[in-house]
């Protein structure tokens, strides 16, 4: 199977956030963040699978500053790494004021997916062709986060069998 670059799949998503979207203080809910957070990566996970996927997981989800009501929220979301059948998006927030062009880093999260064949199995996926330094030290990072979901996975099935 041919390999995809980083770049063939990666997406920015910008979505100006709205009442609907916040508290009674226009603070947007994390809620709302995290959903738009996983249909961003879901697209770019679908992209590089060329199919359907779905979430395994999601870790490091960190909020770092709010939201509010009128301001954009920008996703940058990209594949990471790749296994056989699964692979790591990361997602970048940024939260925008229009008025000002003042950005702040919002919020970062790592996601899991999975990609299905049309029976609902696992599928094959393409390697992920790194570009440039950038790539290699985010796969990198990717593969010892990997390390500890699969550690902490296997931790948490002895406890259960004991």
């Amino acid at each position: 199977m041919e390999g995809k670059a980083v770049s063939e799949s990666k997406i920015m998503i910008v979505q100006q956030m709205v009442q609907a979207d916040a508290n009674l203080v226009g603070n947007v809910h994390g809620g709302t963040i995290m959903k738009l957070i996983d249909s961003t990566a879901g697209l770019v996970a679908s992209r590089h699978a060329s199919g359907n996927v779905v979430t395994a997981s999601i870790d490091r989800l960190d909020f770092h500053h709010p939201v509010f009501v009128a301001e954009l929220l920008i996703i940058h979301a990209s594949v990471n790494y790749t296994g056989n059948t699964s692979m790591e998006v990361g997602a970048r927030v940024e939260a925008e004021n229009v008025l000002t062009g003042e950005r702040r880093h919002t919020a970062s999260a790592y996601l899991t997916f999975v990609a299905l064949d049309k029976n609902g199995k696992p599928s094959q996926i393409p390697p992920l062709v790194l570009e440039n330094e950038e790539d290699k030290r985010r796969c990198r990072q990717a593969t010892q986060r990997r390390k500890i979901r699969l550690d902490e996975r296997s931790t948490e099935n002895e406890t259960r069998s004991s």
